[in-house]
């Protein structure tokens, strides 16, 4: 994977047939979110914040006795959406000056009718400062910063972060050469030069 002109920090490949919560999203700015490791038979629903809130004001499919199964999945389901809340809150706040586009999640819907978040994206702004690789060396730093910010990286964030180091060394190889070219035509212009004719 290349660093384009934008990257994405998620927690695991989103499952085949899950869908993002944000609508339309494609090309780089588009991410792949983890789904939350549920057995096939249990269903994964996405929605939106807004269609979120609304289960949980109006209280949609809430039983008054839960199962004891229910009771763990919904444990389960509120953990992950603690846990990933936390991780795509890293990387806004490490990613700060370079976040495209805020945290973004897919959706689960528990048996208490409720979403919940079980994946998460952060688009960052992973493109190199033209002409200057002092600038791109420095954004190069806060990319792995941000990327490498949550207490459990992703695969995905670990790739970023990787990225971003060899976008740094190539910056910073870039200003080497920078500064070793004036140095060398100095060098050139100060030494005398003698013709030697036989």
């Amino acid at each position: 994977m290349q660093i384009a002109a934008a990257s994405p920090f998620a927690l695991y490949p989103r499952p085949a047939g899950e869908r993002s919560a944000v609508a339309g999203a494609s090309g780089p700015e588009a991410v792949a979110a983890r789904g939350s490791g549920m057995s096939a038979g249990q269903s994964q629903e996405t929605g939106t914040p807004d269609t979120r809130q609304e289960a949980r004001s109006t209280g949609q499919g809430q039983e008054t006795s839960q199962s004891p199964e229910e009771r763990q999945v919904l444990q389960q389901l509120q953990a992950r959406d603690r846990e990933v809340r936390a991780h795509e809150l890293a990387h806004v706040a490490a990613g700060a000056g370079l976040v495209r586009s805020g945290a973004a999640f897919s959706y689960q819907r528990g048996p208490d009718g409720r979403f919940y978040a079980v994946g998460g994206e952060v688009g960052i702004d992973t493109s190199a400062v033209p002409g200057d690789p002092v600038a791109t060396q420095r954004k190069a730093e806060q990319i792995q910063r941000a990327a490498l910010a949550p207490a459990q990286p992703s695969g995905q964030d670990r790739a970023v972060a990787a990225q971003a180091a060899r976008m740094a060394m190539e910056a910073r190889l870039q200003q080497a050469l920078e500064t070793a070219a004036p140095e060398e035509q100095s060098d050139n212009a100060a030494t005398p030069q003698i013709d030697l004719y036989a």
